[in-house]
């Protein structure tokens, strides 16, 4: 025999206060996805970051459009990387009547647990087109080894 389920259509309803939530964050907290929000960092913007493990190294790149890199503060404490900084607002002209302001000022931040033991001393930060760039040394009780398989000699029983 089949088990029922008794079906409650108010446990499936969004509650009005978190479909209005939801309509001003789609909206216009983030109009293109751009820099979310997270909760508890007080009000700083999360940093878009990716992260990826090469042989010899963990490599994270984050998008920093329109940052200065005297803005920019990287810190890495145990294996937890720390991304920082502000991004500033230029003088805007008051002249013309905006049609558009979506680029987003202020500050922002970024905490990530690593996946491996880096070498702190040897991490190498690069700043291009936008993008910073990290690439940490894996320290070498965290690379991967080979390990070579030994034939079992057999005894002669003669």
């Amino acid at each position: 025999m089949a088990d029922l389920t008794r079906w409650e259509p108010m446990r499936e309803a969004m509650t009005l206060r978190d479909a209005v939530n939801r309509l001003f964050e789609e909206s216009f907290v983030r109009p293109f996805g751009a820099w979310p929000q997270t909760a508890g960092n007080g009000g700083a913007v999360a940093l878009a970051v990716d992260m990826y493990e090469t042989g010899d190294d963990v490599v994270v790149k984050a998008s920093l459009p329109g940052v200065n890199l005297e803005d920019v503060d990287i810190t890495v404490t145990g294996n937890v990387l720390e991304i920082r900084g502000e991004s500033k607002q230029e003088t805007t002209d008051t002249k013309g009547d905006y049609h558009y302001h979506e680029r987003r000022y202020g500050s922002f931040q970024r905490s990530l647990t690593l996946p491996v033991d880096i070498q702190s001393d040897q991490v190498e930060a690069t700043f291009e087109n936008g993008v910073l760039t990290l690439k940490m040394p894996k320290a070498e009780q965290a690379k991967a080894r080979q390990i070579k398989i030994q034939p079992k000699r057999t005894s002669d029983n003669s």
